[in-house]
């Protein structure tokens, strides 16, 4: 089983700009099933994407694919006619709320933001808009989502990924690649990945995914990936102590930033003494998380934690 996605999604993409295009052509390839694009201005029309297949991705399939994209000029059209039930939004900073805000009007359950460089108080409006809608917003600056071998929504390398039991949930991108190829190697696999995102606000957290996995009965453990700045792994790591049944590996990212000084995502910075590495380390440690002390560390923490 997975969480979030898998090979019955049907996927929009609002967008479809340079990197949409890049990135929707690798979904097709991997076998995602991409219906239909959202773009005002090309509304009527439609993108036709071919190539090679990734055979990383669902097995079975020809060695090449064409596949062809009808576009709308809106969200609420496209989902009309093409039943689709996710999004992945690719469209500049300055557009991305209103672009989260249209996609929930239109009743889509599953919205995936990978733009960064949103302005804080757009995403401000943008949560506020959806949380008392019947929707999951992932992201925004997030690398996105993926079921093994069954649905690839952002911009993660498909062919490290394979299916197997351990949860994968990450603040950070280049993180989230490096555990999930960890656990290729040494067998474990994973269930899902889902990348959160490293802005100071974002859709969906910690506690979300851990709630997820630990409701998936195929997922046997989860590995959470953060970093310095705010309050979040450590309110994971209450809810780990109070709920979490299935065990669970850690790492922190930025134990040697200095305090001030923002390392990367928007939301990594310690401000005022709180948000430290030490800190969020503690914390997990507290709940019986196995926390790996530096990256290559990951998959054979989660090990680990297995066997304990």
């Amino acid at each position: 089983m997975s969480v979030l996605v898998n090979k019955d999604t049907k996927v929009l993409v609002q967008g479809l700009g340079k990197t949409g295009r890049f990135h929707t052509d690798k979904a097709i390839a991997y076998g995602t099933q991409m219906v239909g694009a959202v773009h005002p201005s090309k509304a009527g029309t439609s993108e036709t994407f071919t190539g090679e297949t990734d055979h990383s991705g669902v097995k079975g399939r020809p060695d090449t694919y064409e596949q062809t994209l009808p576009i709308f000029g809106s969200v609420a059209e496209a989902v009309e006619e093409t039943g689709a039930n996710a999004t992945v939004v690719y469209v500049p900073p300055p557009f991305v709320a209103d672009a989260i805000m249209e996609a929930a009007d239109a009743g889509v359950p599953l919205i995936i933001t990978v733009t960064e460089g949103i302005p804080v108080a757009d995403m401000v409006i943008a949560k506020r808009y959806i949380q008392d809608r019947d929707v999951r917003l992932v992201g925004p600056n997030c690398p996105g989502v993926i079921t093994p071998e069954e649905c690839k929504i952002g911009i993660m390398p498909g062919y490290i990924h394979k299916p197997g039991k351990i949860g994968v949930v990450s603040r950070s991108g280049t993180l989230t690649y490096e555990a999930v190829h960890q656990l290729t190697l040494n067998g474990l696999g994973q269930t899902t990945a889902i990348g959160i995102g490293g802005d100071p606000v974002n859709g969906t957290n910690f506690v979300d995914c851990l709630s997820l996995f630990n409701d998936d009965p195929d997922t046997e453990g989860v590995i959470m990936i953060g970093e310095i700045g705010g309050t979040a792994e450590e309110e994971a790591a209450e809810w780990i102590k109070a709920n979490m049944t299935k065990p669970v590996a850690g790492f922190i990212a930025g134990v040697s930033a200095p305090p001030g000084k923002r390392m990367g995502h928007a939301g990594a910075i310690i401000s005022g003494g709180k948000g430290t590495a030490d800190a969020k380390i503690a914390a997990l440690e507290s709940a019986g998380v196995v926390v790996a002390p530096t990256p290559t560390d990951m998959g054979s923490a989660m090990e680990q934690a297995l066997n304990a």
